[in-house]
């Protein structure tokens, strides 16, 4: 860190989740940083016409008022970024700073575009050219979805912004996209770091609405007059860190040495090591890994599999009954349960869809020749096992693909809070699980604010400073018998 040692530095992250958001500030000192969460607030789709959306301006609106909190503490800020999950867009051009509510990934409108792109321009070519996953949800299919439903919208397009970096823009000004966030699209070229201009080509969309790239750290500029001015502050430099809420997260992994796997536990499980380079091998496209851009230029060789979205939407359909519960409560419930007495297979497609999670959880085990969960306890005991039967199969598939020896799992984000799901992770992967931080995401954003400024060296020394500020918690596996056996009885279960 720059300066003397009793330097301090402010920064603001704002962090977008698919619940909600949060404008988070951060203090770096003496070699440790602390996280300050200032404004936070509800976030999710909206249902209109028969489509999921995102109110992106109400976000903008949010984030604001998050920067009038901290500016009125007359604290020096230095910088500010979002970041925010990845695929989603927003179109705009025409002289007009939106041209339609952007759509939500989980929207069914690429259930079609999805299959027929399977065939043509077809699974190769889409994975040669961009190395990513294959899931419904990528941008790509929502694009060819855009094109095939709304070709005007196309038509006037000037550009699309990923969520992030439209909010980067309505602050700077500047539109670009961040690589970590481009990346998640399925039409960024990994060994090229460019748009893939082949896929563009195939798939007949404008070459105009593709933005320049810029790498993560990249300072965007101060505030816009317009919006300093809103937020009663100075012009605060808007830096582009990670744009992608994972790409913030593995950074704030606080690992060393090469023995070592990421899992950002979330609504989503991200599963994954950290390579120097792109694997685009016939073997990670059979296994269907993803490669990410990470800082720094690294790449993020992972799998994006189902995670406590299917508690959050059981909590969700509860509550519509007026059964509320904590997560603290149903974990401590699901100690209680009968270990093993139904599982699931996570990746079913019908769990991917919201709404009515308990009734296709009893469906999923009465077809399966299971007893059907029955209390909120058997229900979130059977997502925690299998989540964790579901981490062992995938992090299996990751030694197979690249070669690593893998032996510790870092879990980073909301569900490392949970001691069971942790516990159970440890039991049916094997590995020593090291739980913690929680705000990776926060973490990655606000330290990357300080590498990007020159206040932190490099990617290493940012990860010093997270293992100097924050306690992990170590789970050691047990029961490796009946986890194995339970695997074989997993491994059995369709999808």
């Amino acid at each position: 860190m720059g300066g003397p040692g009793l330097t301090e530095h402010h920064y603001i992250a704002c962090d977008l989740g698919a619940e909600s958001g949060r404008v988070i500030l951060g203090r770096l000192a003496g070699g440790q940083v602390t996280l300050e969460e200032v404004h936070r607030f509800p976030n999710g789709a909206i249902r209109i016409a028969g489509s999921l959306r995102w109110d992106v301006l109400r976000i903008f609106d949010e984030l604001k008022t998050g920067l009038r909190k901290i500016v009125a503490r007359r604290v020096r800020v230095e910088s500010v970024s979002v970041d925010s999950w990845g695929l989603d867009y927003v179109l705009s051009g025409a002289g007009q700073p939106m041209l339609s509510l952007p759509f939500h990934y989980r929207d069914a409108r690429t259930d079609r575009t999805y299959a027929a792109a399977l065939k043509s321009p077809g699974a190769e070519l889409i994975f040669a050219e961009t190395g990513i996953q294959f899931m419904p949800i990528n941008t790509l299919y929502h694009l060819l979805a855009e094109q095939e439903r709304s070709p005007q919208l196309l038509e006037i397009a000037d550009r699309f912004l990923t969520v992030a970096d439209y909010l980067h823009f309505l602050f700077s000004g500047v539109a670009v996209i961040e690589e970590s966030i481009a990346s998640t699209t399925q039409l960024y070229n990994p060994a090229t770091r460019a748009w893939s201009k082949k896929l563009i080509e195939v798939c007949g969309f404008p070459r105009r609405i593709f933005p320049p790239l810029v790498p993560s750290g990249t300072q965007l500029g101060p505030l816009l007059p317009e919006v300093a001015a809103e937020i009663g502050g100075e012009a605060i430099e808007v830096i582009a860190t990670c744009s992608h809420d994972t790409g913030a997260a593995v950074a704030a992994v606080p690992a060393c040495g090469e023995s070592w796997a990421y899992l950002s536990s979330g609504t989503w499980s991200l599963i994954g090591v950290e390579l120097a380079a792109p694997l685009l091998t016939d073997a990670a496209r059979a296994r269907n890994f993803t490669n990410e851009a990470g800082f720094g230029g690294t790449t993020r060789f992972l799998k994006n599999i189902v995670g406590l979205w299917l508690l959050q939407e059981c909590r969700r359909a509860w509550a519509l009954e007026q059964r509320n519960y904590d997560y603290a409560t149903l974990a401590a419930e699901a100690e209680l349960a009968t270990p093993f007495g139904a599982l699931i297979n996570p990746n079913d497609a019908r769990f991917w869809k919201p709404d009515a999670m308990p009734e296709k959880i009893a469906a999923y085990c009465r077809e399966t020749g299971q007893p059907a969960p029955e209390t909120p306890g058997e229900f979130t005991r059977c997502i925690y096992e299998s989540l964790a039967l579901l981490y062992a199969r995938t992090l299996g598939e990751l030694r197979e693909v690249t070669g690593r020896v893998v032996s510790e799992l870092h879990i980073v984000g909301g569900g490392s809070q949970s001691r069971l799901l942790n516990q159970f992770a440890a039991n049916a992967t094997g590995c020593t699980v090291h739980a913690g931080p929680v705000e990776a995401t926060a973490l990655g954003n606000v330290l990357l604010q300080a590498v990007a400024l020159g206040h932190l060296g490099s990617l290493a020394a940012l990860r010093d400073v997270v293992r100097a500020s924050f306690g992990i918690a170590r789970h050691e596996p047990q029961d490796a018998e009946a986890w194995r056996q339970v695997a074989v009885r997993f491994a059995a279960l369709p999808s």
